[in-house]
């Protein structure tokens, strides 16, 4: 376990030796049986059938939906194409209502066909896209609603599915972070028009790279499964515009085997997740979202707000000094999707709207989980945040006497798993 810090001078942003000599990560990668991995790699390269529909990838689409209880599940290369697939293949036009406070591939691949992304305020309690402020942005432009379950925390389904009726409008849910969590005892999958999943190395259950689209509807499932091989129908008939969406089958490989260790990583999850609530809960000014714990819940995220007013010190600052000592916090999702390009130029005013949006992404904090991270590095993770919260004026007073520009310690060669 990394020594405990005993004075503020023995900090790495200050000079000493960082806590942990290897960077611990927010989304280091889940690996599960390694032989029966590459068992399967064997297999797929003795039958030299590496894409395109091959068994691997039919046996994981069918085991997701036995698990999820959806009627079709289409796998694809990754997330961002199965959200442009289902926008193309729903008809989405105009303008979409999303929240700001998501991953920006979900505005990407809205404006990749066109589409405006209209940016919506959260609800403070949930960090989901708040469904009274949804009734406020609906024009004669809007075409649909894509709301994201943040952090795996469903988004209010029924009211935006009765939203989306009343004003006949598509239903899109983003569902990168919610794979086997559950709404009202019904698991995320099956909900609106269609639901995507991610499973992205940085996703408790991963493809290497990958995402599925899910859906009880037949016809958008075909219509979803053409366009994801180019809108092939066969070998030589073209039947509408296509893209290249395929999972290959070692992504496949790889899918299977993730799933065959699902319970145990969601385990490993939910035990870091209640040993941080353990440990931090006597440091004033942090709080940990909650899950609900009577839904199926990946407990993948462990993420914090720091109140600065309580703590004495502001979430950039925890975030610069927790990196220092290689602890590779992330401040998801800053700064809101609505002050990066192109969003930013289009709209400045954006967030005059958005005031919940613009206060929790100046104090969400994710802090490194996952079955990689052991229970000694989460301890000493929190300590090592106890003691700065402890510490913080003079902390602050430090800094202020030699200021830390941007980060030093940050570069690309840090390898810093994206979202």
């Amino acid at each position: 376990m990394p020594p405990i810090k005993s004075r503020i001078e023995e900090l790495a942003i200050f000079g000493g030796k960082a806590a942990f000599d290897i960077a611990v990560h927010v989304g280091r990668p889940n690996i599960g049986d390694r032989r029966a991995l590459l068992k399967r790699i064997n297999d797929l390269l003795d039958r030299n059938w590496l894409t395109n529909d091959g068994p691997f990838l039919q046996e994981f689409e069918q085991r997701i939906c036995g698990l999820i209880g959806v009627k079709h599940c289409i796998a694809v290369c990754n997330a961002t194409i199965g959200l442009e697939i289902a926008i193309k293949a729903l008809g989405l036009s105009g303008e979409v209502i999303v929240p700001s406070f998501t991953f920006i591939a979900t505005a990407h691949a809205l404006r990749w066909h066109g589409v405006t992304p209209v940016f919506c305020d959260l609800d403070s309690s949930t960090h989901n896209i708040d469904p009274l402020r949804v009734v406020e942005l609906i024009t004669k432009r809007t075409s649909g609603i894509i709301g994201v379950h943040v952090w795996g925390r469903p988004c209010d389904v029924c009211t935006l599915a009765d939203l989306a009726r009343r004003h006949n409008l598509k239903l899109v849910f983003d569902a990168a972070h919610a794979f086997a969590c559950s709404y009202k005892g019904r698991m995320i999958g099956g909900f609106g028009n269609a639901e995507i999943f991610s499973f992205h190395a940085t996703k408790f259950l991963n493809t290497f790279e990958g995402g599925a689209i899910a859906t009880d509807n037949d016809d958008l499932a075909a219509k979803v499964r053409l366009m994801r091989n180019f809108g092939f129908a066969d070998l030589d008939t073209v039947m509408t515009l296509g893209t290249n969406g395929k999972m290959n089958e070692a992504s496949a490989a790889m899918g299977l085997t993730s799933l065959e260790s699902l319970d145990s990583f969601i385990e490993a999850n939910r035990c870091n997740y209640h040993l941080y609530q353990q440990q931090l809960t006597r440091v004033p000014g942090i709080s940990l979202s909650r899950y609900e714990e009577d839904e199926k819940c990946n407990y993948q995220y462990v993420v914090l707000e720091i109140d600065e007013a309580v703590a004495g010190i502001s979430r950039d600052i925890l975030d610069d000094i927790l990196w220092a000592e290689n602890v590779l916090s992330r401040r998801y999702f800053y700064p809101g999707c609505h002050r990066m390009e192109p969003y930013r130029t289009d709209e400045p005013q954006a967030r005059l709207r958005l005031p919940q949006t613009e206060r929790l992404a100046k104090m969400v904090l994710c802090l490194p989980t996952g079955s990689a991270v052991s229970s000694a590095e989460i301890t000493a993770i929190c300590a090592l945040i106890e003691f700065i919260v402890k510490h913080a004026e003079a902390v602050k007073e430090r800094l202020s006497m030699k200021p830390i520009f941007g980060h030093p310690w940050r570069s690309a060669s840090s390898q810093e798993p994206h979202i």
